[in-house]
């Protein structure tokens, strides 16, 4: 019975340390530290065209749950120069350069892909929008908070992988979304199964063994 207690212990005690990575558990943003991010990040927003106003809604309406970033890039399928090594490539390898600082930033903040997959067609079912530009790629991003979000844009690795974005990148366009109906199995479910399948079968080897 104490080697079954540890095996269903010890999956519990991983599951429970999951959660309290995949979670947040500080609540929603306080207006002083929404405050103290635009200030440090002033400019760089306008400098790509964006509005900081758009951004400080949308951290001022902080409700502390998770949120999906839709992303839409354009890639830079060109030949730039490489800001580090003063060669010529190809645009998109810059762009995958700077995937590659992003996502161990990004699996930090309690982050990860939902889905990334590249376009294979022109818009099919359009109306009252801006002709396709020639989306390249697009991305769903699952951050923990906007907290999160906010620690990620001020992280140095992110922030010095951002110059390979821009070059990279002919356009792109971001917004957050939040789940209303998904039939895909989320990572809670997914580890907890994965957790209790493998404790079934270290408890049937343990009885195997035993008798």
């Amino acid at each position: 019975m104490m080697a079954e207690g540890i095996i269903w212990g010890t999956a519990l005690l991983a599951y429970g340390t999951f959660r309290l990575w995949y979670d947040n558990w500080s609540g929603p943003l306080k207006p002083t530290e929404i405050d103290a991010f635009l200030a440090q990040m002033a400019g760089r927003f306008e400098a790509t065209g964006n509005s900081p106003d758009v951004l400080r809604a949308f951290l001022a309406a902080d409700d502390g749950r998770e949120f999906v970033m839709l992303n839409l890039v354009k890639a830079q399928l060109d030949p730039v120069e490489d800001p580090q090594t003063g060669q010529m490539v190809q645009g998109f390898e810059l762009l995958k350069r700077y995937s590659k600082r992003f996502m161990p930033v990004l699996f930090r903040n309690g982050g990860h892909p939902g889905i990334v997959g590249r376009k294979v067609g022109g818009y099919v079912d359009a109306w009252n929008t801006e002709p396709d530009p020639g989306w390249t790629v697009f991305g769903l991003m699952r951050y923990r908070s906007r907290r999160d979000m906010i620690k990620l844009v001020m992280d140095p690795a992110f922030m010095a992988g951002h110059p390979d974005k821009l070059l990279g990148t002919l356009a792109t366009f971001s917004f957050p979304t939040q789940r209303v109906l998904s039939f895909y199995v989320g990572p809670r479910v997914t580890v907890a199964l994965v957790l209790a399948l493998i404790a079934a079968l270290s408890h049937l080897m343990m009885l195997t063994i035993a008798s």
